[in-house]
């Protein structure tokens, strides 16, 4: 059994204490000195475990990053064999709101800030961000060689606008207005009925 030690412990709460604040108030109004709060230090034990604030952050924007890919990863994999394509779609659009918008900070504070960044934090997250995409550009792939793409859509391009659309739900669904399962339904019939053709796209009820 491996004990975490105090140091390491340490920087975990500095990290998701930047993810609650920066979920919240986004890289523009996010100060070290609120991170410090959130985790319960001073302002200055913050700068023993990273150098900078854009260092903190280009760290909590990676782990958000690994949590999104991995948890929509896992959730197409734990399909049973032989599911359409055109379901595991839904299921990584369920996936990504869910993580993003009531499983974790970090996730939140990646789709909120992704568009915000420094070109240099930015920069340093293309490799993350490519191995995310490449799961869509996979299930898209796949509705194609299924001949179930609706004719004329570009496969990069309607990826980019999948992805883009999910991630932009975090600056402005409000959990007090709508439920989640009606946000995630209505996501999944925009994107199959806008990706795939009718014959792959049954309906789905409204959830009230």
């Amino acid at each position: 059994m491996t004990i975490a030690s105090p140091m390491n412990a340490t920087r975990e709460r500095i990290l998701a204490a930047a993810a609650h604040v920066l979920s919240r108030r986004g890289v523009a109004g996010t100060r070290l000195a609120d991170i410090a709060a959130q985790a319960q230090l001073r302002t200055p034990a913050v700068y023993y475990y990273f150098r900078s604030r854009n260092e903190l952050v280009a760290e909590v924007m990676r782990e958000g990053q690994r949590r999104v890919r991995e948890h929509v990863r896992h959730t197409i994999s734990s399909a049973p064999p032989g599911t359409p394509v055109i379901e595991l779609i839904d299921a990584a659009v369920a996936a990504h709101l869910r993580i993003e918008l009531e499983l974790s900070d970090f996730a939140s504070a990646v789709t909120r800030n992704a568009g915000q960044l420094p070109p240099d934090i930015a920069a340093s997250l293309h490799l993350e961000s490519a191995a995310y995409h490449a799961i869509w550009r996979d299930l898209l792939e796949r509705l194609a060689d299924s001949r179930a793409l609706r004719p004329g859509l570009d496969i990069g391009i309607a990826r980019m606008l999948v992805v883009g659309a999910l991630n932009w739900t975090a600056e402005w669904w409000n959990p007090d207005h709508d439920s989640l399962d009606n946000l995630i339904a209505t996501a999944q019939s925009i994107v199959r009925n806008s990706l795939a053709t009718d014959r792959a796209t049954p309906p789905v009820p409204r959830l009230h």
